[in-house]
């Protein structure tokens, strides 16, 4: 038989040729012919040696390929780099999900199930800032017996606790790769999982915990750096729910809001209604002598526990609430828009200056990363602190707001109705020494943002552009009983005496507050010329206050009636409380004065064009208001210079009604605006109020 061409063919020592399965084979002979070596003539021998070479080229092959198939099989493995594997490992601890690392425990633990149990309160703290894993060294492949390798690989971690600092610190890992066997064809690098892989010297059962320790908040002053806040005795107010049972929470809360006004009932039966069985919910601290709650009936509510306590507060509820605003607990937005500075139940200001100097006042929290101990420690075993950041302080804010002069302005108010406002300013300074809003203004901050027509006594300003028209005091106006401006008829305000109509003196006119007098000569003074007095006066111009504020508007161009009523301070006119007090303390110092509630927040704008011998002329025509005009009840108010009333008429849903107005100076270093959104007149309204405010009665 003959081989297959591919079948081995092996030479037996007595010189057979036989097969890979030890069967004999035919060799066939090669080709005859002539010259053939075997060919016909070719002698034994010569056939017997080509046999030889070709079984022996034929064996030399065989064993060349299985000494290749050998060293394939015994070829040591490629040993992958351990770097990537580390890199893969930090990724999977940055990321907080080690499910699909390659880990090796030494215990029952379940990584994945670890990882959340350490970090669950850090990753919570540090939110969507997150942390960074990186590995800092791979150390030196070690091998080992039957080819194992191992390593050891550092991993920088760092976690953002605050804006301005980070917890950094350096864990160890070893890895070890194992040789592939059998059938496998590669093998890679597994980490040994142990508590100290994710922070150094942890411990099986120990997890971390974030404690943050507020800062004090820092206080808004008043004039000359005195604190309006301080420690002042109240009674803490709450349902105490282990007093009770269950069918009494909601009568008992429902029964408390209804003699607290500040609560809503419905909010406050269903906080009470949500807490632990013997949970004490507070409704909100009373100050001790406020007579707006009735403290005995309060305790008479069945599991109402009333505790007395102190707590930093201004001297009346009311003080300057609009102005200085409220804190309290973060709202989410507030909390988003911090990027990380702010979290969940920081107290931070939430209206007013608190709101607005809100990153100076509140300060930085302190922060204390602790390891907790296993639940199974033994009793009285203490946390252990690995990264701290101490609170700082909030800085003060300064404002110019004088405690004394604040409180006697809203108490003037507190009685007031419709929405009000008392503005005082220092005129030597522009410094706002009080701005009270009336309950009127439902917190509202009208004595700085209001916008109002301010009426007459607008025509201070109208005063000035008639001055810088040629026009004295003792020029001589026509204060008829209408004037006829365009087809609009304007009269002044009922009851205007008879004694002061006809032909009288600019100075006459302007102390009984004539609107036809002042509306006849819109020809001589045009709305730029009265654009230009307001603006040198200080009204319709920015000014660094320091908080949220209107400064007033005139507007540049008007129609002949729409100019007309600008004469009057009415139509589109608009001014601020704040800004009737700019004018006036503008002419009580003779050049424009900026107003100013927080010192320090920008430079004011120029001087402008007011000069001392107008203001001059401005205060002797005020004086006059009080020596033989409307303002006649200020004549017994020590110091008065001057002062002006205002009426402006406004419809509302068809109704006629009034904004009404006083302005005064004093010689003491106080001009002083007040204001009514609705009343009959300036004198009789807005008159007594001034009256009250400068001399306490």
């Amino acid at each position: 038989m003959h081989p297959e061409p591919s079948q081995p063919v092996f030479l037996t020592p007595d010189g057979r040729a036989v097969g890979a399965d030890g069967r004999p084979v035919d060799v066939p002979a090669a080709p005859n012919g002539p010259g053939a070596p075997d060919g016909p003539g070719a002698s034994p021998r010569k056939s017997r040696r080509g046999l030889v070479i070709g079984v022996v080229v034929t064996v030399v092959l065989l064993a060349g390929v299985g000494v290749l198939a050998w060293l394939t099989y015994f070829r040591e493995p490629e040993v992958p780099d351990p770097g990537a594997a580390a890199a893969d490992l930090a990724t999977a601890l940055e990321q907080g999900d080690v499910s699909g690392a390659r880990l090796t425990t030494a215990t029952s633990v379940v990584p994945a199930e670890q990882y959340t149990a350490v970090f669950e309160q850090l990753a919570a703290f540090v939110g969507d800032r997150g942390h960074t894993v990186t590995v800092s060294e791979v150390g030196p492949v070690i091998e080992g017996d039957e080819g194992v390798r191992r390593t050891t690989a550092t991993l920088q971690w760092s976690w953002p606790i605050t804006t301005d600092a980070a917890w950094e610190y350096i864990t160890a890992v070893d890895l070890t790769w194992v040789p592939p066997e059998g059938d496998e064809e590669s093998s890679e690098w597994t980490a040994a999982w142990e508590p100290t892989l994710l922070v150094p010297d942890l411990q099986a059962g120990e997890r971390l915990a974030v404690e943050t320790v507020a800062p004090v908040r820092g206080q808004i002053l008043g004039a000359g750096s005195a604190p309006i806040v301080s420690e002042q005795t109240v009674y803490r107010v709450g349902i105490d729910k282990f007093n009770l049972g269950p069918d009494q929470w909601d009568s008992s809360a429902r029964a408390l809001a209804a003699l607290m006004p500040e609560l809503d009932a419905d909010g406050f039966a269903a906080e009470v209604a949500a807490a632990g069985e013997k949970a004490y919910v507070e409704a909100y601290p009373v100050r001790q002598g406020d007579t707006t709650h009735d403290m005995g009936a309060i305790r008479s509510v069945a599991g109402v526990l009333v505790r007395e306590d102190t707590m930093p507060l201004a001297p009346t509820a009311e003080f300057a609430r609009p102005i200085l605003g409220r804190v309290g607990e973060a709202t989410a937005e507030i909390i988003e828009e911090s990027e990380g500075a702010i979290k969940q139940g920081d107290v931070v200001g939430l209206s007013g200056l608190q709101l607005r100097y809100d990153e100076l006042l509140r300060g930085t929290p302190g922060v204390a990363v602790t390891v907790q101990p296993p639940d199974e420690a033994p009793e009285g075993t203490e946390p252990r602190e690995v990264f701290a950041v101490a609170a700082a302080d909030g800085a003060p804010l300064a404002t110019t707001l004088d405690v004394d002069a604040q409180v006697r302005a809203e108490q003037v108010l507190a009685s007031v109705v419709p929405a009000s406002a008392i503005v005082a300013i220092k005129p030597s300074t522009g410094e706002v020494v009080a701005a009270a809003n009336g309950p009127g203004n439902e917190n509202q901050n009208f004595a700085l943002t209001g916008q109002y027509e301010p009426g007459s006594t607008f025509k201070i300003v109208s005063a000035l552009g008639m001055l810088r028209a040629g026009m004295t005091p003792s020029s001589i106006v026509p204060c008829t009983e209408t004037i006829d401006v365009n087809g609009r008829t304007y009269q002044n305000v009922p009851g205007y005496p008879a004694t002061a109509l006809g032909d009288i003196p600019l100075a006459k006119a302007f102390a009984n507050s004539c609107n036809t007098a002042v509306i006849s000569t819109s020809g001589a003074v045009s709305q730029q010329v009265l654009r230009d007095a307001a603006a040198d006066l200080g009204l319709g111009v920015e000014s660094p206050l320091g908080a949220a504020a209107f400064f007033g508007d005139v507007p540049a161009e008007e129609s002949e009636t729409g100019h007309a009523e600008s004469m009057i301070g009415q139509g589109k006119v608009l001014a601020s409380p704040l800004a009737m007090a700019t004018v006036v303390a503008s002419v009580s110092a003779g050049h424009r004065v900026s107003p100013v509630l927080v010192p320090g927040q920008g430079e004011p704008p120029a001087a402008g064009g007011l000069t001392a011998d107008e203001a001059s002329t401005l205060r002797s025509l005020m004086g006059g208001v009080v020596s033989e005009g409307s303002a006649q009840n200020l004549q017994d108010v020590p110091g008065i210079v001057g002062a002006k009333t205002g009426t402006a008429e406004f419809v509302e849903n068809g109704v006629e009604k009034s904004h009404v107005w006083m302005v005064a100076i004093t010689d003491y270093d106080l001009v002083v605006a007040v204001m009514v959104a609705e009343g009959e007149r300036g004198s009789t309204v807005a008159g007594p109020l001034m009256h009250q405010f400068l001399v306490g009665s």
